[in-house]
């Protein structure tokens, strides 16, 4: 049985005294969310923080609301929250629809939007028992000097696998971060960085707030599709986000798409605004699917074969955008 190593828990009453007991415990310290993540992570001692810090009791984490034109979702909003309100569903249907699909019930209804968003980074010769790891001669995440998903590998090509992070950088999503020395707001695809080991901006002394998607004024159209190899539980093997802004006449004014679960960052398709101003149509589709074909290449970082994730991209980029221009609710 995997045991949990010793610790101090803290169960702070709001946003300052979390970052007083971040600062007084500085890298001793992890925080605590939902724990869907940390809690395993824990068990298998790739994290033995001395202290954990629950931010449960948080009141001010937990709101989600309308403001100065943004809707606004505290990052303690559980996941089963996030799918369930109705005002998500409504104007950004493909964010309740990847919220509703991390992991199962039990654990959307403990895992949050600020957890998901700053979700370690995975790997199969990463999540493992210390034991595991020990014998393999541990990799370069974790205690060890090579990345063994890569021959000789000197950089951690750990996969992303956090469902809402995809879905918010195709609305271009904004994240408020707090710390000690006071706050700061960057664009989400400003958040994440190409490094497995720690793929985030996020310092050890900062904490995730708030997320602020800015409302739509015109017809935006969204979708959500995520390969996985159990339908019900699995991380994913592959997700595909997509946004667009449609004008009356249905000729996209802009148009964004997100591969993530591939490498350490979730990877925004470049080079598509040729199709900018045209029709939405079938061709248009393919083109967008044979250029997230071209631009993503999986590795080995999970146990499903790269080759055949690689073939489903535009299989799954044709999906996301059925989903987003079918009629009636998404």
């Amino acid at each position: 049985m995997l045991t949990l190593p010793p610790f101090q828990f803290h169960s702070p009453k709001s946003v300052a005294e979390a970052l007083t007991l971040l600062e007084a415990h500085g890298a001793k310290a992890k925080l605590h969310a939902g724990g869907t993540d940390l809690v395993p992570n824990m068990k298998h001692r790739l994290f033995t923080p001395e202290h954990v810090i629950g931010l449960r009791d948080v009141a001010e984490l937990h709101r989600i609301g309308e403001r100065d034109g943004a809707l606004a979702i505290g990052s303690m909003v559980t996941l089963a929250d996030l799918a369930r309100d109705e005002r998500v569903r409504a104007i950004f249907p493909s964010l309740s629809s990847a919220a509703a699909q991390v992991a199962g019930p039990q654990l959307r209804e403990m895992g949050t939007l600020g957890g998901n968003l700053a979700l370690d980074t995975r790997c199969v010769y990463y999540n493992q028992t210390y034991f595991w790891r020990k014998a393999l001669g541990y990799c370069l995440k974790k205690d060890g000097t090579v990345c063994h998903v890569v021959k000789g590998g000197q950089k951690c090509v750990a996969a992303a696998s956090n469902d809402t992070a995809p879905v918010l950088l195709s609305l271009g999503a904004t994240v408020r971060l707090q710390s000690p020395r006071g706050s700061r707001e960057l664009p989400l695809d400003q958040f994440y960085v190409a490094d497995g080991i720690r793929n985030t901006v996020l310092e050890p002394d900062e904490l995730i707030t708030e997320v602020r998607v800015l409302l739509p004024q015109g017809r935006l159209v969204t979708g959500y599709q995520k390969l996985r190899l159990r339908a019900s539980i699995d991380y994913p093997a592959l997700t595909v986000a997509v946004a667009a802004w449609l004008e009356k006449d249905g000729t996209a004014q802009w148009i964004r798409m997100v591969i993530s679960a591939l490498g350490a960052r979730p990877h925004a398709v470049k080079r598509i605004e040729h199709l900018f101003g045209k029709p939405l149509d079938a061709a248009a589709i393919d083109e967008l699917g044979q250029a997230a074909y071209k631009q993503c290449h999986p590795l080995t970082n999970i146990n499903v074969d790269p080759g055949w994730r690689r073939l489903m991209i535009p299989v799954f980029v044709r999906r996301a955008w059925q989903q987003a221009l079918a009629p009636g609710p998404q």
